[in-house]
């Protein structure tokens, strides 16, 4: 399962599981590049292409960067227009961006392994009962699958996990704070192994996913959530 000799660019690694992601992938072998929102803003399409060509040939790429952007639920009929393209660019234009700057090295080297970070809001709800989170997320897993139809002719792999509560970074801590003792004791009962997530148990699910053994999987969205999906 090593990565060695690959080069990996991980997104969204200031914290939490981009962390524990380009953690995992550097002690399998791969020589990782972060990047954060206050590094780069992956966002801005020239600034994407121009770092990468700073890169060489790109083997590995985990797009983490996305998350609430600070923001809490509010009524459709009051939600602005800022608010929602800040949630879209934080997560669908970052992912967009640095696909597609991958691409154009893995193509050529006929190899490729590309996993997406969405949401268990993706595949269902949000919790946080924000709209353009769920809406983005969703487009993630639309993305994934289209990605894999097209890349894999050229021996890249596109796959996707959708994580369930994972205790992270702020904003999913103040969201479990928000809950209290009892709305927490019910999430967790929802929850088949009773019990929240972990970055690292993320990270497992990628490090499957980037492995060279892994060339016959594309296209898969895996909820990684402890079986809360099953309710």
């Amino acid at each position: 399962m090593t990565l060695a000799g690959q080069t990996a660019v991980v997104t969204g690694t200031a914290q939490g599981i981009g962390r524990a992601v380009a953690d995992r992938i550097q002690a399998d072998g791969a020589t990782v590049h972060r990047a954060d929102r206050d590094d780069l803003d992956l966002s801005d399409t020239a600034a994407v292409d121009a770092w990468f060509a700073t890169l060489g040939p790109v083997a590995v790429l985990v797009n983490v960067a996305g998350g609430v952007v600070g923001q809490t639920h509010t009524p459709i009929d009051e939600l602005t227009d800022e608010a929602w393209d800040a949630v879209f660019a934080a997560n669908l234009l970052t992912t967009r961006n640095c696909t597609r700057a991958a691409a154009r090295t893995m193509k050529p080297a006929g190899y490729g392994r590309i996993v997406n970070i969405a949401s268990g809001a993706g595949r269902s709800v949000s919790l946080t009962g924000i709209q353009a989170y769920t809406a983005a997320k969703a487009a993630q897993i639309g993305f994934t699958r289209q990605m894999a139809h097209e890349l894999g002719p050229h021996g890249i792999t596109v796959n996707c996990i959708a994580p369930g509560l994972v205790l992270s970074n702020p904003s999913t801590q103040a969201q479990w704070d928000s809950y209290g003792p009892e709305g927490q004791r019910a999430l967790v009962e929802r929850i088949a192994v009773r019990r929240t997530g972990i970055p690292e148990d993320i990270a497992r699910g990628v490090a499957f996913f980037v492995a060279p053994d892994a060339g016959w999987v594309s296209g898969q969205t895996l909820s990684i959530d402890g079986g809360h999906s099953l309710f």
